[in-house]
């Protein structure tokens, strides 16, 4: 029987890594990347430890994960992202900052998700600035829609917090309805709209891209009941 094939979320543009950035692929990878496969991830083996867990999905430049490992050495990090120079800039970040609470993996986040994450194993899920595929006729591409936000509240432990944020009006309130929508989480928001900027979210270079074109930035936050 013929099976559907899933549209992805993303698509592999050809960027460009730098010197710097491939040779942290090759040498730093084997310390803090995690290889694609459809293997459960034993975090409590991968980290050395049981510690609060933070998972980001496509954290672009590693910005915020980054800045995050190096300020909370007693919360494990694990970064999804599939755009390379990306990886290996977070990779030169980890090495010069020593840091042993950071792993990265380099592969689609639905993926890592579905089938590598344990229930109710993570603390937080980061989803800031997806692609927002504008076009009307691209939008089946979001990554936010019911079924994805149904695997991340399955993935949050009780009380575990999903954030995001969009610099696209249209897609921040798609993200409102489908998170609202969905029975596990509960809006950190008194009115159940959005939130403001988390004060350890510094402006991603996404987000100042954003404000020079003049569009708004919307913050969304849910604890799982």
């Amino acid at each position: 029987m013929h099976t559907p094939r899933r549209i992805r979320s993303f698509v592999l543009r050809a960027g460009r890594t730098t010197t710097a950035q491939e040779r942290a692929l090759d040498e730093l990878w084997p310390i803090y990347g995690i290889d694609s496969s459809a293997t459960a991830l034993d975090l409590a083996v991968i980290f050395g430890r049981v510690a609060p867990r933070c998972l980001e999905i496509g954290f672009g430049a590693g910005e915020v994960i980054g800045s995050l490992a190096e300020n909370n050495p007693d919360i494990d990090y694990l970064g999804v992202e599939v755009h390379l120079s990306g990886v290996g800039r977070l990779l030169l970040r980890a090495h010069q900052s020593r840091l042993h609470n950071l792993r990265i993996i380099c592969q689609d986040a639905v993926d890592v998700l579905r089938d590598r994450i344990a229930a109710r194993s993570l603390d937080e899920i980061l989803v800031f600035f997806p692609d927002p595929w504008h076009k009307k006729r691209h939008h089946k591409r979001r990554l936010i829609e019911p079924a994805f936000v149904a695997i991340v509240a399955d993935k949050l432990r009780s009380g575990g917090t999903v954030r995001l944020a969009t610099d696209w009006q249209d897609y921040a309130e798609q993200m409102l309805a489908v998170c609202n929508a969905n029975p596990e989480l509960q809006s950190m928001s008194e009115d159940s709209t959005f939130v403001a900027r988390p004060g350890f979210r510094s402006p991603t270079r996404f987000e100042r891209r954003g404000e020079r074109l003049g569009h708004g930035v919307w913050d969304l936050s849910y604890s799982r009941r």
